[in-house]
């Protein structure tokens, strides 16, 4: 990975985000998660210094592989779905767990984290589109959820995340995240602001940073195509 061109890549991506937010009134702080799925552990490190600190990682097999490969400071975020019995692997490794799906998924995660100490902030995955072979619990079940998981310890619940379906169209890419702040905006309180929304991806961002989110997870369209 050439530092230069993932640069350039993620000068290109800030610039749309400001142009976004122009358009829509909006303002405030978008974070971007560099997601090197496929990518050799270089790319995190390329990402480090580029100035993105938060790198993704969709498996926690992989994730692991490179944490031990990389020594640059950067802070992992697991946004795959999580097995319970690979819970055990997130105390010391991530920062955050943006895919709680259920509340067995959250009890696994609180009681790895107790047994070793210390919290971690999880996003509860919330199943928009309703589609079948995605994770997420349906938008009826996210309020529950966000409570019981908020209730329990090692966790500190700071939003919710959706995975739009794969389509050009812009206005199923909008209506999908509209909808993930609606249920957002629904469900947060003073003691439990929900403040973060993970939503979009390389293909839709823009339309993401439109609705409003607060963190995108991008891959290709910083480091290119996954290697063969």
């Amino acid at each position: 990975m050439i530092v230069a061109t993932l640069a350039a890549n993620l000068a290109r991506v800030r610039e749309d985000i400001a142009r976004v937010q122009a358009a829509e009134g909006l303002a405030g702080p978008v974070a971007i998660v560099a997601v090197t799925k496929g990518h050799p552990p270089a790319a995190a490190a390329a990402a480090w210094h580029a100035g993105l600190a938060d790198v993704g990682e969709n498996r926690v097999q992989e994730a692991v592989s490179k944490q031990d490969a990389v020594v640059v400071p950067v802070r992992w975020h697991l946004i795959g779905h999580l097995q319970t019995n690979k819970a055990r692997f997130v105390p010391g490794r991530f920062v955050c767990v943006q895919s709680v799906d259920s509340l067995r998924v959250a009890e696994a995660l609180s009681r790895a984290m107790t047994k070793a100490g210390g919290t971690v902030r999880v996003l509860i995955q919330v199943n928009v589109a309703g589609e079948g072979q995605k994770s997420g619990c349906p938008p009826g079940d996210a309020g529950a959820l966000v409570a019981a998981a908020g209730r329990l310890p090692g966790l500190a619940v700071d939003g919710l995340m959706t995975i739009a379906p794969f389509t050009d169209d812009e206005g199923v890419q909008r209506r999908t995240f509209a909808a993930l702040r609606r249920v957002r905006d629904d469900l947060a309180s003073p003691e439990r602001p929900l403040r973060e929304l993970s939503m979009g991806m390389s293909g839709d961002f823009r339309a993401a940073v439109a609705e409003g989110a607060t963190m995108l997870r991008l891959g290709t369209v910083l480091f290119g195509e996954r290697p063969a």
